[in-house]
């Protein structure tokens, strides 16, 4: 079965070039330091959510700014159990660095961000300030397409499944200024989300963050799971993203994972600013 395909969008506004097969488009023709007029943003978003993934290139802007552009999808979010730091003066903004003496820490799984919890985010934004050429790139993937080139019979079976979703993994993993006991409870997602703003489907589940299907050990779970995932992260299914100072690069995390590959050390710096809007409870 092949993807159900996306209308043709007419921009007047903006110039869109594809990054990849499955999903991802390189957005031209915006300043994200200048305010953006509604219809500016409206080609923006209906951009957003035909492809998944945007990428400004050469983008010079400060924290207020990419708070400014983050508003505009939702509110901002502080990470749910303080694993990133915030700025100061930005404690929405988080910093990912790294850096001699601080390795940054790891995000080499693929994901969803926060699914584990109740409302997870509908959009993360990265904003790279400091980057090593030819290292840390961030690969993503379409789990609109994961979903929809299953078979009917194993799509039906999906469509009525819950999973839980827990934080047990990061806590244990990564450096996070939460102790273990403040871990809050997993919670109950569905297996396939329905995408608030264009009603289609999409497998919603991920290897760091789903534990099982709810009415279904772990054990049984996982052959389903996995099967899933190998799906979800074939070759023709992801876009690598090659960073570059000045990149602004937002995603889906309703339709999507994604996986920051850990190919460098301490010694290839690396900072950027994070923001997150908020989404939806899944359904």
């Amino acid at each position: 079965m092949t993807a159900l395909a996306v209308p043709d969008r007419q921009y007047k506004r903006i110039s869109l070039t594809p990054t990849s097969g499955a999903l991802g488009m390189e957005v031209t023709g915006v300043d994200l330091s200048e305010p953006l007029d509604d219809g500016l943003f409206a080609e923006i978003e209906q951009a957003f959510h035909d492809n998944l993934v945007l990428v400004f290139r050469d983008q010079k802007i400060e924290p207020k700014h990419q708070l400014t552009f983050t508003h505009r999808f939702g509110p901002s979010e502080e990470h749910p159990l303080g694993s990133r730091r915030g700025l100061d003066d930005y404690p929405d903004v988080m910093v990912l660095e790294n850096r001699p003496g601080k390795l940054g820490p790891r995000n080499d799984f693929w994901h969803s961000d926060i699914s584990f919890g109740e409302v997870p985010p509908a959009l993360s934004m990265l904003h790279a300030i400091e980057v090593s050429p030819g290292v840390a790139d961030t690969m993503f993937c379409n789990m609109y397409k994961a979903y929809e080139e299953l078979s009917d019979t194993l799509r039906n079976f999906l469509d009525g499944l819950d999973a839980e979703h827990n934080a047990e993994t990061l806590v244990t993993e990564v450096p996070s200024r939460v102790r273990v006991s403040e871990v809050p409870p997993g919670v109950v997602h569905p297996v396939v989300r329905t995408h608030p703003k264009t009603g289609r489907k999409a497998l919603y589940v991920n290897p760091y963050y789903t534990s099982h299907f709810i009415g279904m050990t772990k054990a049984e779970s996982a052959p389903i799971l996995e099967y899933l995932y190998a799906q979800a992260t074939r070759h023709e299914n992801i876009y690598r993203h090659k960073w570059r100072v000045g990149d602004v690069l937002l995603w889906d995390n309703r339709a999507n994972m994604h996986y920051a590959v850990r190919d460098y050390d301490e010694s290839q710096p690396r900072f950027m600013h994070r923001t997150t809007a908020a989404g939806e409870r899944p359904y």
